[in-house]
């Protein structure tokens, strides 16, 4: 059992320092990318957000009276919102950075997660009563309906987000010990080379000792390295943090919702506004064919 032991350990010092740095830079690199998906995916909702608050605003200060249904007002807010970033964008493509964006929006699914939101928040409001006199927790359903969106809580649609940001965040500490251990292993590696020294020799003595020394000082850079990464790392993990921002959206996204409370008298459902602008009813008949799309997506 030790000679097997002792066979593996010589394994795994012998490949282990030939390839531990090439693969500290590799999980360095991958490290990166995911950093920056998970950034542009939650900068994304983010940006959502800012553009509905901002339609809200809008339409308060121009109609400050009060609204007769809360619920046709948010799908005609965020209905509006999402027909003027996604579907005119993509119909008249008015600057190139349109065009690069729309590209962006496909590949990590922004459309699809943008219209699962709208359905799942519509849905979750749509049988709220003011009749009762309480003011109901905008916060919980906010964070809900973000948090259980399947686009939105995965990067690319395939790895989970908070998962993937938890480990992210331990990376810089791997970073570290695979520099540590880098070191170990080419000590290790080294050490059995002072064998071959021969004391009566003291010439042959130096060459044995500078090659250890440079085998050491080679082991040394792998700590280095490690220390490095992991600093790097770490400032990537503090600048580029989804909590942050998560927690931020989704505080304005309440903010909006309550907002919108407060100026209705009720909450019916009616199947169309009467006082739908054109562009409010162009808005509203481009999502409700995009939740029929979806829905057929899913069936």
């Amino acid at each position: 059992m030790n000679a097997a032991i002792v066979d593996l350990i010589n394994i795994v010092v012998q490949y282990a320092t030939d390839y531990l740095m090439p693969l500290l830079l590799v999980g360095f690199l991958l490290a990166v990318i995911m950093r920056l998906l998970i950034t542009v995916t939650v900068h994304r909702q983010k940006r959502f957000v800012k553009e509905f608050c901002k339609r809200v605003h809008q339409d308060i200060m121009a109609n400050p009276e009060p609204r007769r249904s809360f619920y046709n007002h948010v799908k005609r807010s965020m209905t509006r919102t999402y027909f003027e970033n996604f579907e005119l964008r993509a119909r008249y493509k008015r600057r190139n950075e349109d065009h690069i964006m729309s590209v962006g929006d496909r590949v990590f699914l922004i459309q699809d997660g943008i219209i699962r939101l709208i359905d799942d928040f519509l849905q979750n409001i749509r049988y709220l009563r003011k009749e009762s006199g309480h003011q109901p927790d905008f916060h919980e359903i906010s964070n809900s309906v973000f948090a259980a969106n399947p686009v939105f809580n995965r990067v690319l649609g395939v790895f989970s987000l908070s998962r993937t940001n938890d480990v992210l965040n331990i990376m810089p500490s791997i970073f570290i010990v695979g520099g540590i251990f880098g070191t170990f292993l080419g000590i290790m590696r080294a050490l059995p080379e002072l064998t071959a020294m021969d004391v009566t020799n003291a010439e042959a003595s130096k060459i044995v000792i500078d090659a250890f020394l440079i085998k050491i000082s080679f082991a040394l850079s792998t700590s280095i390295l490690g220390i490095v990464l992991s600093i790097i790392m770490s400032f990537m993990n503090t600048l580029m943090s989804p909590t942050n921002t998560y927690v931020e959206f989704v505080d304005a996204f309440n903010s909006a919702s309550e907002i919108l409370w407060n100026k209705s008298e009720h909450n019916e459902v009616s199947d169309r506004d009467s006082s739908l602008s054109d562009r409010e009813s162009e808005a509203v008949d481009a999502f409700d064919l995009a939740i029929a799309n979806l829905h057929a997506k899913r069936a």
